[in-house]
């Protein structure tokens, strides 16, 4: 049984159609990376995924149970999964340390001790140790996304979704953030990202899933995506980006 599976997911806005008939299964340690133009539904998918947004048909299962159901209790399901956005979202009356024990410590019900010591933990393995007691202010653009990605690992997700979570930030700092996910990857973390960094998303991927006009065109390795696309708008996309440098 797959991890994540996406059945025939439609998301529409008014009259436009975000997400269209959109199929996709994540396995256990499995990297995906959502590429496609902007517009294309790439976050919109994992905002469905969240539940931060209503499929209008489909369904979406996490471990074999349908999360999409009415039924189905969100902040449960949210206990189960990180988001991390490109604004990096930390509360900036609150430390470094406060911003990722918060959840842990009220949703999850962690005493503080135990949550300060795996919190320390985290910012330790990042490389963050010194910046427990910073205020976001008071960090760079990379030190605050991975601050963020360190929150959301607080609460041991079994999935994160990250979403162009270095578009944000100016070249210089992108890397210290790609250096994170690739962590994540070989410590064996479910991931679903959409990036506009194709050599990163080349080199961390499994699955690289193409996104066009909401629905899901073209799905492969990412030998077989960046090196011989089946579809024409794949081939004109990846063109594209060649052309501006970004491959």
């Amino acid at each position: 049984m797959s991890l994540l599976t996406i059945e025939g997911v439609w998301k529409n806005y008014h009259d436009h159609s975000v997400l269209r008939g959109v199929d996709l299964s994540v396995e256990a340690h499995e990297v995906v990376c959502l590429i496609g133009a902007s517009g294309s539904g790439k976050s919109t998918l994992l905002r469905c995924v969240n539940l931060l947004e209503t499929v209008d048909d489909g369904a979406i299962y996490l471990d074999g149970e349908e999360i999409t159901d009415l039924r189905a209790n969100a902040d449960d399901v949210r206990k189960r999964m990180g988001i991390v956005f490109q604004a990096f979202n930390l509360f900036p009356h609150m430390t470094v340390l406060d911003n990722i024990t918060l959840a842990p410590r009220k949703v999850h019900g962690v005493g503080r001790e135990q949550a300060e010591a795996e919190a320390r933990e985290l910012l330790t393995r990042f490389g963050l140790a010194d910046k427990a007691l910073s205020y976001p202010d008071r960090l760079s653009g990379g030190q605050q996304q991975r601050v963020a990605i360190i929150r959301a690992l607080a609460t041991q997700p079994r999935l994160m979704l990250l979403d162009e979570v270095t578009s944000a930030l100016d070249p210089a700092l992108v890397k210290e953030v790609l250096g994170v996910i690739r962590e994540l990857k070989e410590a064996g973390m479910t991931m679903i990202l959409t990036t506009h960094e194709m050599g990163f998303c080349r080199e961390i991927a499994d699955t690289v899933c193409f996104l066009d006009g909401g629905v899901l065109l073209e799905r492969g390795t990412p030998e077989e995506i960046f090196t011989a696309p089946r579809e024409p708008r794949t081939r004109e996309f990846l063109q594209s980006v060649l052309e501006a440098g970004r491959l």
